[in-house]
């Protein structure tokens, strides 16, 4: 990599990191700094590589775009114990109905964390469309023990944010 991409992609991500930091943005705000600042390093990554100024730009609106995808998370809070073994029996049949190609898709894409559907309950916003847990695929548990109430989802099998964690949505996993 050339000394001048790489100044100018550890500027991109220093000044990502300043401006990701905000917490009272809205999560169009933060998808859309997230989603140019990842596009703008993949851009002057694919450069730096040797790709055209075209290929650099098409890699980067690409990146762009996949990582704006989020999920509006409405609220989060301790998962009920039901809330907890629904989530747990639903991404243990996820994975065990797995098929050999899609593991190896998943692992060639490295997925770790998968985001599945759990119930509702009297604590679940009235805003909120559905109720989601976050698995860990390696460890083949539940991450913590939140749920988080969300307003929209992403598409079956794509890969969203939800807090700290990037996570496959698999629904209900069936």
């Amino acid at each position: 990599m050339s000394p001048r991409a790489l100044r100018t992609t550890a500027l991109i991500l220093t000044t990502s990191i300043a401006f990701l930091g905000c917490e009272n943005m809205t999560p169009e705000q933060n998808a859309g700094i997230f989603g140019g600042v990842a596009g703008a390093a993949a851009g002057s990554i694919a450069r730096a590589a040797g790709a055209s100024p075209t290929e650099s730009l098409i890699a980067g609106a690409a990146v762009g775009a996949v990582t704006a995808v989020t999920v509006y998370i409405i609220a989060k809070r301790k998962a009920s114990e039901r809330q907890r073994k629904i989530a747990e029996e639903r991404a243990r049949q996820f994975q065990r109905r797995l098929s050999e190609n899609k593991k190896a898709t998943m692992k060639k894409k490295k997925v770790r964390y998968i985001a599945v559907d759990t119930v509702k309950d009297e604590r679940t916003s009235p805003k909120a469309k559905k109720n989601v847990m976050i698995w860990d695929v390696e460890r083949e548990q539940i991450v913590g023990n939140n749920v988080y109430d969300v307003e929209s989802t992403p598409s079956v099998g794509q890969t969203a944010k939800f807090e700290t964690y990037a996570a496959e949505y698999v629904g209900t996993g069936s």
